[in-house]
């Protein structure tokens, strides 16, 4: 702990740092929509901002907690047992997703393509091992490392684990305003639709504290979970009626959890404190 910064609190400090480090990143990207024209943009700028929260954790932990807790940080992040919920992490959007096809070819008449799970319009050239690392390092780690890493065992100290969960999606929620200026799935969303994606929100929110309760803390269970998500909304559907039905699967997911597992605790085992 470094003594001098003692008087800080950690989860506003944190907070701070990361909408700080990603909206500085992400600025020539929206700046365009605040009058300001010709920043230079990187390739992968929008994945590079997804690196606040990762980056505003280090700082953080590294001030409040110091070497050991930098150390109890990256041991969670590499974390892959129970290897039950490693494989539910991996798997489970993309059998969501299936099963959201299968409902459209009911529904609609459809015809099944699953093949549109391995491609995405998001970023092409890269394939999808590469899509799936890119996704993992810049929003999976990138930001769980931060919400879930540092965040949420302080919020729990606290408040029940659905409660925590509720007030981290809150501050989740704000870190994203950037990209409804820029990112086109958000830019063109009405009040309606904002409301839905805040909805949405607070149900990966309510999975991921599950998923982290319940793995033991593992920082890598929920990044690949955080991961596969965005895979799974982000696939080349022909049919965009899909995205709506795995949004609805998610949710009675994250419903379920709640209604199975308790708002008290959202886990299978121990709730991790910090």
């Amino acid at each position: 702990m470094i003594t001098g910064l003692r008087g800080l609190y950690p989860l506003p400090t944190y907070f701070i740092l990361a909408y700080l480090i990603s909206w500085a990143i992400w600025f020539p990207l929206y700046s365009p929509a605040l009058g300001f024209t010709g920043l230079p943009v990187l390739p992968f700028h929008h994945g590079i901002g997804g690196l606040g929260p990762l980056v505003a954790s280090l700082i953080c932990t590294w001030i409040f907690n110091g070497k050991q807790g930098m150390y109890e940080l990256i041991k969670s992040m590499v974390r892959f047992r129970p290897l039950l919920y490693v494989a539910l992490a991996l798997f489970s959007p993309f059998m969501l997703a299936i099963l959201a096809v299968l409902i459209s070819y009911i529904l609609n008449g459809e015809p099944v393509h699953l093949s549109a799970l391995l491609v995405s319009g998001d970023i092409s050239g890269i394939g999808f091992a590469g899509f799936f690392f890119y996704n993992l390092l810049f929003f999976g780690f990138g930001e769980e490392t931060g919400w879930r890493g540092f965040a949420l065992p302080r919020l729990q100290k606290k408040y029940t684990a659905m409660t925590a969960t509720i007030i981290l999606t809150f501050f989740w929620a704000i870190w994203h305003w950037p990209l409804f200026l820029y990112r086109p799935g958000l830019a063109g969303m009405g009040i309606a639709g904002a409301i839905g994606w805040l909805f949405s929100l607070l149900t990966g929110g309510v999975l991921l504290t599950w998923f982290y309760n319940s793995s033991r803390a593992s920082l890598l269970v929920c990044a690949i979970f955080h991961a596969t998500v965005d895979i799974a909304f982000l696939a080349d559907f022909t049919d965009q009626h899909i995205k709506s039905y795995l949004g609805v699967l998610i949710t009675c997911w994250g419903m379920a959890t709640v209604f199975v597992f308790k708002p008290k605790r959202l886990s299978s085992g121990h709730q991790k404190q910090n």
